[in-house]
Formats: structure tokens, C-alpha cells, sequence
């Protein structure tokens, strides 16, 4: 049963390259991530920067396309500017000066 295993696993690749799939190639290492450099948080690295609600255009930065506020993962805040920045996209968004969601 184990040459059966084997044989399956080898034409698992050549199904892959049939169809126009790439094979997996972190197929053997699970639980693997990818190594990025670590983002480092703007309004920490330049302590002139402020966080402030009436300015859009700083905060459009922090908006994805349909409207929502861009987690800190991806925009590389800390928790403590992410937090701000989220305030002050609400305060925006109450004032008019950011849209709640954006139209199609």
C-alpha cells in the first residue's frame, strides 16, 4: 500500500501540470509562513506625523476601495496609532468628509 501512496503522490504533480496548476511547491512544509520585513508604524517612526480627522487625505491611506478601515497588518500601525486612526476615520465619517461605503 505504501508504493501505491507513492505512486499517487507523483501523479498528483503530473494531474497539476496537465491542468495548468503550479504545484505547491510548500506542499512538504506545513504550517510554513512567509518571511516579510516587518512594518514599521509611520506615525511611530516620525513623531511629527498626527492623527487627525479633518484631514482625508491622510486618512484615505487607511481606507480599502470599498470603504473599510484596512487592518493594522496590512497598513503596519500599532495597535495604539491603529486605534486612533480608527476614531478619527469615524469622526470623518460622521462630519461627512469620508463616505461610509463607496458606490459601483
Amino acid at each position: 500500500m505504501n508504493q501505491r501512496s507513492s505512486y499517487d503522490s507523483r501523479n498528483s504533480d503530473m494531474d497539476d501540470r496537465e491542468f495548468g496548476r503550479t504545484p505547491d511547491l510548500n506542499a512538504d512544509a506545513p504550517g510554513r509562513r512567509r518571511v516579510g520585513r516587518k512594518r514599521v508604524c509611520r506615525y511611530c517612526a516620525d513623531k511629527v506625523l498626527v492623527i487627525d480627522y479633518k484631514d482625508p487625505q491622510a486618512l484615505k491611506y487607511f481606507i480599502s476601495e470599498r470603504g473599510k478601515v484596512v487592518p493594522r497588518r496590512i497598513s503596519g500601525n500599532c495597535a495604539r496609532h491603529q486605534r486612533k486612526v480608527t476614531l478619527a476615520i469615524k469622526r470623518a465619517r460622521q462630519i461627512a468628509l469620508l463616505p461610509f461605503t463607496v458606490t459601483a
